[in-house]
């Protein structure tokens, strides 16, 4: 084996450690960032227990409430279904009753002693019973201004004993369930007078 000769070592030398020493001096310190956030403290546990009922308590409290009211939703809708279930029933029946009542007048008109008019009109008044019975009134309309919710005007007529906007006359009765409208009353309402 051949040892090395002193002269092929060589020394090191600054400029070949100059590097290393710049790239140790770019290089951050070693030291321990400090943490953003403080380690928290440990909680009471009681305080965490009372946090947590008051939660469930609260939304007791909430649930309860919401459910109060949806009862009485519920009641309300099923009230105002049942009070008016019938509308279309009895908004049918109308025209019928109309066309009833003029063969009533045409009976009438023959003889009010004949007994196809007495047995009409006992018919009639049956149907108006069972008409009062299920909540239906008659709206009034005759003389009174004119309301476009409760009446549909047909024709304007010149009127001098009548201020304009006022009913003359009714070419169609007109009914209410309870409070809402069947049927609106067909009317002749007066207009301006002729100069």
């Amino acid at each position: 084996m051949t040892e090395p000769s002193p002269d092929s070592a060589t020394p090191p030398t600054p400029e070949s450690t100059a590097p290393a020493v710049e790239n140790a001096a770019e290089a951050p310190p070693a030291t321990e960032m400090p943490s953003e956030t403080a380690p928290e403290a440990p909680q009471d546990p009681i305080a965490l227990l009372t946090a947590e009922v008051d939660k469930w308590k609260d939304l007791a409290y909430r649930s309860q409430a919401e459910l109060d009211n949806f009862r009485k939703r519920s009641a309300r809708e099923a009230q105002e279904t049942r009070a008016y279930a019938n509308a279309d029933l009895l908004r049918g029946i109308l025209p019928i009753m109309d066309n009833f009542e003029m063969g009533l007048e045409a009976a009438r008109a023959e003889s009010e002693k004949s007994m196809i008019f007495m047995g009409m009109s006992m018919v009639q008044r049956q149907i108006a019973d069972f008409l009062r019975d299920m909540g239906v009134t008659e709206v009034e309309a005759l003389g009174k201004p004119f309301d476009p919710n409760l009446h549909d005007a047909v024709s304007t007529e010149a009127s001098a004993d009548h201020a304009e906007g006022t009913v003359l006359r009714v070419t169609r009765r007109g009914f209410k369930l309870k409070d809402r409208l069947l049927r609106p009353v067909s009317v002749i309402v007066a207009g301006t007078p002729a100069a």
